[in-house]
């Protein structure tokens, strides 16, 4: 039998050793910097990525605070000292701290009116076409910036409603872009009133392009390895399929089959 003055230190061993396992974070509240951008991330902190992040992080124990801003002050706002760590990452942007693994990736393509009998399979098929993108959309997606002499027109626009209102007004042949996110302000502009075109036109969407993959960026390294940790088992057993297949299916008549294969 084991004496008493024998337990004593053989817990105080066992609990300095537990303290000592690498790799893991203590469980807390973690607040997060991400973009205004639904609904990937929604104003009210829901939304697919949204979702994604905090699955990945309750499953590691921690507990989510969203600071939602415009998208890209978010990642100047942790440059600058705010928040734990800063959601929707390019895959090596130099930002503070730790980049996770891909955690979620958004799927760029050609958003176009079904009507229109356009089937824009790669990029020359926009050639002689008029088009708009996002903004930055020719530095970020392999191919286009040299495609752009071929098209009609080509212009980038921050207003993303905007780009729901150019083509259901069929000013533009074509859009480029996320096709979840198009999608979306499709939605929104259906809600409003006094419009001078028809915004139940069907639409269809092609993803033309390889995926983008982002990370996050903890301040901790011990926060991104529970992160990577944690969101490998959510693969694993298709926790996160789920979250993002449950999304696909909200706008699965504007995405087709064509969103990640969701």
């Amino acid at each position: 039998m084991t004496r008493p003055t024998q337990t004593l230190p053989m817990l105080a061993a066992l609990a300095l050793a537990l303290l000592q396992v690498p790799g893991r974070a203590d469980a807390d509240q973690v607040t997060i910097l991400a973009g205004d951008l639904p609904p990937m991330v929604n104003a009210d902190g829901t939304g697919r990525e949204a979702e994604v992040i905090t699955s990945v992080m309750e499953r590691c124990g921690h507990s989510v605070t969203f600071e939602i801003q415009p998208f890209t002050r978010h990642w100047k706002s942790y440059e600058s000292g705010k928040g734990d760590g800063v959601a929707t990452v390019p895959l090596g942007m130099p930002l503070p701290g730790h980049q996770s693994d891909t955690y979620i990736q958004y799927q760029n393509g050609v958003s176009s009116l079904a009507d229109s009998g356009g089937h824009y399979g790669d990029l020359s098929a926009l050639s002689g076409k008029s088009v708009i993108a996002f903004m930055g959309a020719s530095e970020i997606i392999p191919g286009l910036k040299a495609a752009v002499p071929s098209f009609q027109s080509y212009k980038e626009i921050a207003d993303q409603i905007g780009q729901s209102r150019m083509i259901f007004g069929q000013r533009v042949d074509a859009v480029i872009g996320d096709g979840m996110i198009f999608a979306e302000y499709n939605r929104q502009l259906r809600e409003q009133s006094d419009l001078m075109f028809d915004p139940n036109q069907d639409v269809t969407f092609q993803a033309i392009f390889a995926p983008s993959d982002y990370g996050m960026n903890f301040r901790s390294e011990a926060l991104t390895a529970d992160f990577n940790r944690c969101y490998a088992e959510a693969k694993a057993d298709g926790s996160l399929d789920a979250i993002n297949k449950k999304w696909a299916d909200r706008f699965r008549e504007t995405l087709g089959t064509q969103y990640l294969g969701y």
